[in-house]
């Protein structure tokens, strides 16, 4: 493992140009839509520079971003993110390498056999019992140094993975997703058939003890869809006891109460859908977008020769209630524009928005780029933004583009798998008041939650404002008069001005971002960020 303070910040060139759908940029050429703007970076570097050193998942603590590689993972500081700063690179080779964070831990998923569990192992066999995948354990306190103190094994090793936390706050889970056992049955750890996940245990206060304390089949008998060997992704929102796992052949809606013991709700699958690769619930927890990996991610989907819903969002309601709910179908999207035949695209990973009142997610498409979509209208999605890179070849298949494209506190941060960190500003009306949210940690599979506005007040208010019940959110707002919040309801200022006194007491939430406010505050509890306070101001 080495660690390196160096910024390796590349130069971000002009404004890029728009494109119609169907003109394609040349090489390296960037187009995009007006609202969507690349702001820094960092091009791959150290023992990840090489074209088969793969960039891959994110994960987010305050100012730091995680970036895995199939050879470890690299830590920036993104306090200013136009100017992202290496903390450190950790090299610890066995892809894919996708990092999430709990607290002082770091979680790295190892999918490819390695001749043991140390970071100076090398390629093994799946048909020897001796070697090693599963997950591999770090401690991050230190981010400028951080250590690996634990491995587990897991059969099939760890192509994906995801934290869920204990409802005790002692402890935290990992639910492993692996998949792909050999169908001959030579594999000494990994054997058919693999439909189940593999559940490790983290006592926060002892993680070196962490293990497998389950391996629940999720698709016994017949159940399963043919294809469906494994997991390949779980999205868990642990707030609503619920996971969406995209499972090869199935999409599938569980229920998590028991954080050891998930059980299916409802189970789907698709004609058009070749392989189930993730998927993202909104904030109500009332819908479910997935994604299809047609052609596994190297394949060139996003050409003429292929339909609008291959390789494709699919979007499900989830309808009914408790073990009565369902997911039921209402639309695809795909990218409008096409892709030459040397350029792997394919829908892969993103994120929610928090955007006031609305579902909007933000998606990486490999070489297809950056997408944001509106799913607010289930039955009709809306792109609203788009960013590109053209070809990194015009004579051969180079495996590229964004790995994962992630909102993390007001910026999109993208993992692209050959060109290195990029993070983009999204400057847009629909989407601007998101800045009024803000994570101190993130791990996209393990869905937060966020403040849900349930009255949203924009241009000039007079008179004085008592918020009585519900979360009252001012986008753009003149507000002239006093504001009082009732115990229990709340309120989320975001490129506001308030002229008057606010007070609250027991409020579920009071924050004020990017405002200014004429008047005092009294507020225990708020959060006031990037804002201008003219009176006195008590938070505490």
């Amino acid at each position: 493992m080495a660690a390196t303070g160096a910024l390796l910040l590349a130069t971000v060139g002009a404004a890029p140009a728009s494109a119609a759908a169907n003109e394609i940029p040349g090489v390296d050429e960037i187009v995009s839509s007006s609202n969507l703007t690349q702001i820094a970076n960092v091009p791959k570097f150290g023992a990840f520079a090489d074209e088969s050193a793969y960039n891959s998942d994110l994960a987010f603590q305050g100012d730091h971003v995680f970036a895995g590689n199939y050879n470890g993972f690299n830590v920036f500081d993104v306090s200013d993110p136009a100017a992202p700063q290496v903390v450190s690179q950790v090299v610890c080779p066995g892809g894919q390498g996708d990092p999430s964070v709990f607290g002082d831990l770091l979680f790295l998923a190892v999918d490819a056999p390695r001749s043991d569990d140390s970071c100076n192992s090398a390629a093994g066999s799946v048909s020897n019992p001796a070697h090693w995948e599963g997950v591999r354990i770090f401690d991050i306190s230190d981010k400028a140094n951080p250590r690996y103190i634990k491995s587990v094994r897991t059969d099939c090793g760890s192509h994906t993975l995801t934290v869920v936390p204990d409802k005790a706050d002692k402890d935290v889970y990992v639910y492993v997703q692996s998949y792909g056992p050999p169908a001959n049955g030579s594999g000494a750890y990994c054997k058919p058939p693999h439909d189940k996940v593999s559940i490790i245990k983290v006592p926060l206060d002892a993680p070196t003890s962490a293990a497998v304390v389950a391996a629940p089949v999720l698709f016994p008998g017949t159940t399963g869809a043919g294809s469906t060997s494994g997991c390949h992704d779980i999205t868990v929102y642990p707030e609503l006891d619920l996971a969406a796992g995209a499972c090869m052949g199935d999409g599938v809606l569980m229920d998590i109460s028991d954080r050891e013991n998930p059980v299916i709700l409802s189970q789907v699958r698709d004609a058009n859908f070749a392989f189930w690769h993730s998927a993202t619930f909104n904030n109500a927890g009332t819908k479910v977008v997935f994604t299809d990996e047609l052609g596994g991610g190297s394949g060139a989907i996003c050409t003429a020769n292929y339909r609008t819903n291959q390789g494709a969002n699919a979007i499900y309601d989830i309808v009914g209630s408790g073990a009565d709910r369902q997911l039921v179908f209402r639309s695809y999207f795909k990218i409008p524009r096409l892709n030459t035949p040397r350029e792997n695209c394919v829908a892969h990973n993103g994120s929610l928005i928090p955007a006031m009142g609305r579902d909007i997610m933000v998606q990486a498409w490999y070489q297809g780029g950056i997408s944001v979509i509106d799913f607010t209208d289930s039955a009709n999605p809306v792109e609203l933004a788009y960013w590109e890179r053209g070809p990194l070849s015009d004579t051969r298949s180079v495996l590229g583009g964004s790995w994962s494209t992630y909102w993390h506190n007001g910026y999109l941060y993208s993992n692209d798998i050959q060109k290195g960190l990029d993070v983009l500003k999204l400057d847009d009306p629909r989407t601007n008041n998101a800045r009024a949210i803000a994570f101190a940690e993130l791990n996209v599979q393990t869905q937060p939650s966020y403040p849900a506005c349930t009255t949203i007040l924009r241009g000039r208010q007079n008179g004085s404002l008592t918020i009585k019940s519900g979360i009252t959110c001012f986008d753009g707002v003149s507000q002239n008069g006093a504001i009082k919040i009732n115990p229990g309801a709340g309120l989320i200022v975001f490129n506001s001005s308030l002229n008057g006194s606010l007070h609250a007491v027991d409020a579920s939430v009071v924050s004020i971002v990017e405002s200014s406010v004429n008047g005092s505050v009294n507020a225990p509890g708020a959060i006031i960020r990037d804002s201008k306070i003219n009176g006195s101001v008590r938070t505490s």
